[in-house]
C-alpha cells in the first residue's frame, strides 16, 4: 500500500467551470479517507483525477513517491470500485474476479490463488459459478469489491459503492468495508454524499462544497468543532438548528430572532465582542431538552410534528417563524399543536459569523 498526496490539484473544464479548486491533502498509508459533500461538490471528479479518468488542470498528484499526473490509469497501480458495480454479465463471479489479472498476464495458478483468497474474505465461495443476474445487490457489490481486492493495488478508490443498495444492505456493507479495511490495512479513498456513511467509515473526512475543501478532520472533531455553518449543518442527522439573530445580553444572554422571538442562552460563552451584533447560533437537536416547570432560561415553542423512531423521538417545533428539531428520550411524547417548554444546553452551543458562516 502507499500514501496518496494532492498538492493544489485543480480541475477546470474548457467552459471555465471550476469543478475542484486547489485540493491539498494527504491520504496516509493504510488510511481510510472519505470525501463527502452534496451532489456537484467535486468529490467524484477529485476521485476520478486520482484514478486518472479525469485530467488534472494544475497541481501535483503523487501515489507513493511517484508523480502520476501524466501516468495512464492502468499504470497507476490503483483499483476502483464503481457505483454501478460494472460487472461483466456473461461472466461468472470467478471469471469477473479473475478478469483484471488475466489482462495483466498473471499465470493461472497465481490467479486461482488470489481469486480463492478474495472469495473467502468476502464469503463468495458458494457463488463463484453464478453470473451477476443470479446475485442480489449486496452480493454484486461484494464481487465488485473482490475484483478490486485481487489486484492487490497501492490504493483502493470507491465511488459511492453503496448508493444502489437498500438501507439494511447499506448498513451491513458499511460493516463489511470497515472490516475489510482493518484486515487489509489498505489505503482507501471513499466517496459518498451520505454523511452517515462518512461518519461511520472514515478515519478522516474531507468535506467539500462547490469544489472547495471546507474542512478536513476526524468524524467527531468535525461534528463537535465545525469550521463553518456548511460543515455544521451538513454533518449530523437530524441537521443542526441554526438561530439567526442579534446576540443580546439584556435580561440575560439570549439571541433575538428577526421576528422578535427570543431564545435564552443560559450557560453559553459566546465571544464578548459579538454581543449586540448579528450572529448565527447553532444547536444540535440533542442539546434541546424539555424544561422543568418554572425553569429559568426556558422558552416556549409549538409542537408541529412528533416522530417516534423507537430508541428516540424527534420533535419538530416552531418558535415564531423559526423551525427547530429536538431529539428526546423515547418516554417524551409531547402533544401536537400544543406549546412546549424547552431549554438549551448553553455550554454545547456553536457560534458563527452570520455573514461569512465562519465559526467564531
Amino acid at each position: 500500500m502507499a500514501k496518496v498526496q494532492l498538492d493544489q490539484v485543480r480541475k477546470v473544464y474548457p467552459n471555465g467551470f471550476v469543478a475542484v479548486a486547489g485540493a491539498s491533502f494527504e491520504v496516509a498509508d493504510g488510511e481510510l479517507l472519505v470525501l463527502v459533500g452534496p451532489s456537484g461538490c467535486g468529490k467524484s471528479t477529485l476521485l476520478r483525477m486520482i484514478a486518472g479518468l479525469e485530467s488534472i488542470s494544475s497541481g501535483t498528484l503523487k501515489i507513493g513517491e511517484r508523480v502520476v499526473n501524466e501516468v495512464a490509469p492502468k499504470d497507476r497501480d490503483i483499483a476502483m470500485v464503481f457505483q454501478s458495480y460494472a460487472l461483466y454479465p456473461h461472466m461468472t463471479v470467478a471469471e469477473n474476479l479473475a478478469f483484471g489479472l488475466k489482462l495483466r498476464g498473471h499465470d493461472k495458478s497465481a490467479i486461482a490463488t488470489r481469486v480463492a483468497e478474495a472469495a473467502k474474505t468476502l464469503e463468495l465461495d458458494a457463488l463463484l459459478d453464478r453470473k451477476p443476474a443470479a446475485l442480489s445487490g449486496g452480493q454484486r457489490q461484494r464481487v465488485a469489491l473482490g475484483r478490486a481486492l485481487v489486484r492487490q493495488p497501492q490504493a483502493f478508490l470507491l465511488d459511492e459503492p453503496l448508493s444502489n443498495l437498500d438501507a439494511k444492505l447499506r448498513m451491513s456493507m458499511r460493516v463489511e468495508i470497515a472490516r475489510l479495511h482493518r484486515q487489509l490495512g489498505a489505503t482507501m479513498v471513499y466517496v459518498t454524499h451520505d454523511q452517515i456513511e462518512a461518519m461511520t467509515l472514515g478515519q478522516r473526512i474531507v468535506v467539500l462544497d462547490k469544489g472547495e475543501i471546507q474542512q478536513i478532520d476526524t468524524p467527531m472533531a468535525l461534528y463537535e468543532k465545525p469550521a463553518n455553518l456548511f460543515v455544521a449543518t451538513f454533518l449530523g442527522s437530524p441537521a443542526m438548528n441554526v438561530l439567526q439573530g442579534r446576540l443580546s445580553a439584556e435580561d440575560g444572554l439570549a439571541v433575538q430572532l428577526e421576528d422578535g422571538s427570543r431564545v435564552p442562552l443560559d450557560g453559553a460563552k459566546p465571544p464578548q465582542a459579538w454581543i449586540g451584533r448579528d450572529i448565527a447560533v447553532g444547536v444540535r437537536p440533542e442539546h434541546l431538552r424539555p424544561a422543568q416547570h418554572g425553569e429559568a432560561g426556558a422558552f416556549e415553542a409549538e409542537v408541529e410534528v412528533v416522530e417516534p423512531v423507537g430508541s428516540e423521538v424527534f420533535v419538530n417545533l416552531r418558535l415564531g417563524r423559526q423551525p427547530l428539531i429536538a431529539r428526546f428520550e423515547p418516554n417524551v411524547l409531547p402533544e401536537r399543536g400544543k406549546p412546549m417548554s424547552i431549554a438549551v444546553a448553553g455550554e454545547r452551543l456553536h457560534f458563527f459569523d452570520a455573514e461569512s458562516g465562519a465559526a467564531l
